[in-house]
Formats: C-alpha cells, structure tokens, sequence
C-alpha cells in the first residue's frame, strides 16, 4: 500500500500547534469593518448630493427659458387661434368705420298698387341691383298674382347700395319692410 503525497500533508497539518488569534484581533477586524461601511454610506450619501446638486444647477438656467418658451406658445397660439372664431356682438353703441358697410336702399320708385305689410330679405350683387329675394313675413302676397307682382315690380326697380369692404362692392343681403306706402330697410 502506498501513501499518497496528499495523505502525508494532511498528517503533517493535523500535527501543527493550534494557533490562537490575537484577543483584540475580533475587535479591531469589527472597528475596520464600520469604518468601511461609514466610507461607502459617506460615498452614497455623496454622491446622492452631487447628483440632486448637479441636476438643480443644470435646470437652473433652463427653467426661465423654458417658461417663458411655454409662455410665449401659449400667447401666439391664442392670437392665432383668435380671428378663427370670430364673435359677433349685437351692440348698437359701436360705432361703423368706413373700412365695411351695409347694403341700404338707395332709391325706390313709387309704383302704384299696395302690398300690404311684407318683410323681405333681397340679396343684392356688386352694381346693386337686386339678384333674389325670399318672403319672410306677409305670406299674402303669395296668394294674389296682382299684389306679387306690386312687389316684383317695386323690388326691381329700386336701386341699392351694394356691400362695400374695403372700399370694394360685394354682394350681400338686407331686409326690406314695406309697410302700405313705406319703406323701411335692416341691414
């Protein structure tokens, strides 16, 4: 039988003395060991401060211009979104300048023949003529062909003036009251 080299080694080991650590060896061991772990907390904590520190300094300089970017989007889209939606006020106090104007009634003829109480709405084109009309109130025109044609005939020989924007005629519409032997015009 033949010893292994390894048995041997062992033998000799079980055969060394038993050597006792040092007694303030556990001590000094625990004491290295919380002043590594105080170093990688202090690390953390560290770096924990110079990320927040890094990161308020960077949006520092960027927070103004941010807002006022947000701001100055937000005023531009409001006045570009603005004349989209146009508001119309019914406000007589306001007063008309030259740059548009209503059409209005600029002659009628005095054609005999009455046609009682009648509102009509008469779209008028650029020279002011009258291009089509549509009965709103009166509907007894409509049954006598006598008293329709009183107010055909009153209607195309009235003289209008056309829809001006600008200082350009457009065509537009007005309301026309005739009333026994007055004319009364809406714009």
């Amino acid at each position: 039988m033949t010893r292994e080299p390894n048995d041997s080694v062992s033998q000799v080991l079980r055969n060394l003395p038993v050597r006792m650590p040092p007694s303030g060896l556990r001590t000094s061991l625990r004491v290295l060991a919380s002043r590594e772990r105080q170093r990688l907390l202090a690390n953390q904590i560290n770096w924990r401060d110079r990320f927040h520190l890094s990161v308020k300094n960077l949006m520092r300089p960027l927070a103004l211009p941010f807002a006022g970017g947000i701001l100055s989007t937000v005023a531009l889209f409001g006045m570009c979104l603005t004349p989209m939606y146009p508001m119309r006020i019914d406000d007589s106090s306001d007063v008309p300048t030259a740059l548009t104007t209503e059409a209005a009634v600029k002659y009628t003829a005095p054609i005999g023949g009455s046609c009682g109480e009648v509102v009509v709405d008469v779209t008028v084109d650029e020279s002011g003529r009258m291009v089509d009309y549509k009965i709103v109130s009166g509907f007894n025109v409509l049954t006598s062909a006598q008293v329709r044609r009183s107010l055909e005939n009153r209607l195309i020989f009235t003289e209008f003036k056309p829809v001006t924007q600008f200082g350009h005629a457009m065509s537009g519409k007005l309301r026309v009251y005739f009333r026994n032997s007055e004319v009364d015009v809406k714009g």
